[in-house]
């Protein structure tokens, strides 16, 4: 009989066909950043920073139209599963529309900067960075992932927003960030072609913008070698977490565009820790996150009622 970690495997071993991008387009926002960035976008037949629509798609030499690929501009094929994706198309494109500003520490997603380098410690102090091989799973525009490459990591960031991909690839070349890359694939699609590959999983933030979180996170699980750690973020479901992290941060302070969240979407601890049981893995620790709008001052809390990080560990 197969363990509960055999069998969230054996859902992602789907067969595998190649697929490639034929040809993106896009207005350039980033054009006269460097020599070396002109060059990567040459290299990638792009006018612009990712900011692309689909042309077709060629899987196994045939060339299909955008429909017949995916209805959604923006959305990366999953390389790889021939599953239906477990992305929602309106979340892909809410991303892409902010591909310009994930790296503007002071524009619409200032918090995540402000909030990276308390959840890089957290990580770090639980399974050290140095030396590590590391999969950011829904790295948007690769802001924890840069920064866990720079502890010392050999980092592959991955999400279904190319746009957003094309943002964190540029700015690894500006910033010159050694041992970091990233790839437009489904979790579940690198989980059947790459299972037990990493030492660490982080998938922060991300686990309420998709429809099926649970098979997110067997897809983690089974992405995680033995004896290693996964590491998620998202929010709680309550008055308050709806109060804060909606009519809050979303319209009264403005401190994420609205409609950032959908609150239906909202996990309990409770919900994640019987995913994470279901996948095989075991619940290390459960630590609140509180972020105060006025100070930009972030700090680890008992209280798990909006904001909360779980780390799980693979038994080995």
């Amino acid at each position: 009989m197969l363990s509960r970690h055999g069998q969230a495997l054996n859902r992602f071993r789907q067969p595998v066909q190649n697929a490639s991008i034929a040809r993106f387009d896009g207005p350039g926002r980033y054009q006269t950043h460097s020599k070396q960035a002109a060059s990567f976008w040459a290299q990638k037949e792009l006018r612009g920073p990712g900011l692309a629509s689909w042309s077709g798609v060629k899987r196994g030499g045939a060339r299909m139209g955008k429909s017949a690929a995916m209805t959604a501009p923006n959305a990366a094929l999953n390389a790889g599963s021939n599953a239906t994706l477990n992305a929602d198309a309106a979340e892909l494109d809410k991303f892409a529309a902010l591909a310009h500003h994930w790296w503007d520490a002071g524009g619409e997603l200032a918090t995540l900067h402000h909030i990276n380098p308390l959840r890089l410690n957290w990580i770090d102090a639980q399974r050290p960075l140095q030396g590590a091989r590391v999969l950011d799973v829904g790295c948007g525009g690769g802001i924890l992932a840069d920064a866990m490459a720079r502890k010392g990591a050999e980092v592959l960031g991955i999400d279904l927003a190319e746009k957003s991909l094309q943002a964190a690839r540029l700015h690894a070349l500006e910033a010159e960030t050694p041992r970091v890359s990233y790839r437009a694939v489904a979790a579940e699609a690198l989980a059947a072609q790459e299972p037990a590959s990493f030492d660490v999983v982080t998938c922060m933030e991300m686990l309420e913008h998709v429809p099926d979180p649970a098979a997110i996170v067997a897809a983690c699980a089974a992405l995680v070698k033995p004896g290693g750690q996964v590491f998620f973020s998202t929010l709680n479901r309550n008055p308050k977490s709806w109060l804060m992290a909606i009519a809050g941060a979303e319209y009264a302070l403005r401190l994420l565009p609205q409609g950032t969240h959908d609150y239906t979407r909202f996990i309990r601890p409770s919900e994640l820790a019987a995913f994470c049981r279901a996948a095989g893995l075991s619940v290390q620790r459960v630590s609140g996150l509180h972020y105060n709008p006025l100070t930009r001052r972030c700090w680890l809390t008992p209280d798990a009622s909006v904001n909360y990080m779980l780390s799980a560990l693979r038994p080995a």
